[in-house]
């Protein structure tokens, strides 16, 4: 018979632990801050050990609390699941992905057809998750740049962030080499301004800084050099789509690792449901397809 001690002391600890505060804890369950800080006293009692040092401030977890909610956030994120599973009305099967809106409108969303092809009965739900978006709790799945560590998530590498100046054909005609490059015409993203940097340097053109215009998303930049305003940075695999169809061409054969990867992000619990289990297959196939190579333009 399983020794559940004290269930109401569990979640309140797991929500305090998680949250930072007796205060957060008590909003996120309906209580007082109070309540939660006496169901967390009555459950370090029947445990025997500390799970937080009490500060003027804050809340410190101690080593035994910080081992406890390691292992209780992911109990609790798999309950929340099979619960939205079993309250789903019959039939209806929902993969929630978590995205940033420039991956999914420049790679995620053309591909979804295929995936609806193999799994028509699965609903996907696409919601906003960049970078520093944090993991949302009704999510299936994210898809992340980074460095692969995310803590109490499972990261599975699906892309390498390449970087490649790309822009409309008829400018490309006039670069012959990097030196040729002009900095007001080399568009910017505001959240990623090492990009360029990064690259003149890797192609020996310390003369040149960028001071085109500035957008806030790649896929700004990217659609702004489609259109004849400048030399953008391409960032694999956002720039596939166009090099393929000849909308951009890469006037340098020269791509720099941007030193992060994309990432498949998913608590590890999900690995036994099915509909994420076929959507994990799906795109890790589509993901190790040959990247497009980037088109040059004609001398």
């Amino acid at each position: 018979m399983r020794r559940l001690l004290f269930l109401n002391g569990i979640k309140a600890f797991e929500a305090a632990a998680r949250t930072g505060s007796f205060a957060g804890a008590g909003a996120e369950l309906n209580v007082s801050a109070a309540a939660v800080s006496r169901m967390v006293h009555l459950l370090e009692d029947r445990l025997g050990v500390a799970l937080f040092e009490r500060k003027a401030n804050r809340l410190a977890m101690t080593a035994a609390g910080r081992a406890y909610q390691s292992g209780l956030t992911p109990i609790f994120d798999a309950l929340a699941s099979l619960t939205a599973q079993v309250t789903a009305p019959s039939g209806v099967r929902v993969l929630t992905i978590g995205v940033g809106p420039t991956f999914a409108m420049r790679w995620l969303i053309p591909r979804l057809a295929d995936f609806r092809k193999d799994e028509p009965d699965i609903e996907v739900r696409i919601t906003t998750g960049g970078a520093a978006a944090p993991f949302g709790d009704d999510w299936s799945c994210g898809i992340k740049l980074g460095d692969g560590a995310w803590p109490g998530l499972v990261a599975e590498p699906l892309f390498a962030a390449d970087l490649l100046p790309v822009c409309a054909p008829r400018l490309a005609q006039q670069l012959k080499r990097p030196g040729d490059l002009k900095g007001p015409g080399l568009l910017r993203v505001a959240h990623s301004p090492d990009d360029w940097p990064s690259w003149l340097k890797a192609s020996g053109v310390a003369r040149v800084t960028a001071r085109g215009p500035e957008f806030q998303f790649y896929g700004q930049a990217l659609q702004a050099a489609v259109d004849g305003l400048g030399v953008a940075m391409g960032i694999r695999p956002y720039i596939d789509d166009d090099l393929a169809a000849g909308r951009l061409v890469a006037p340098f054969a020269l791509a720099v690792p941007k030193g992060m990867r994309w990432y498949l992000v998913y608590r590890s619990f999900q690995t036994g449901q099915r509909d994420f289990a076929a959507f994990r297959r799906w795109i890790m196939r589509v993901a190790a397809g040959p990247a497009v190579k980037g088109k040059r333009s004609a001398s």
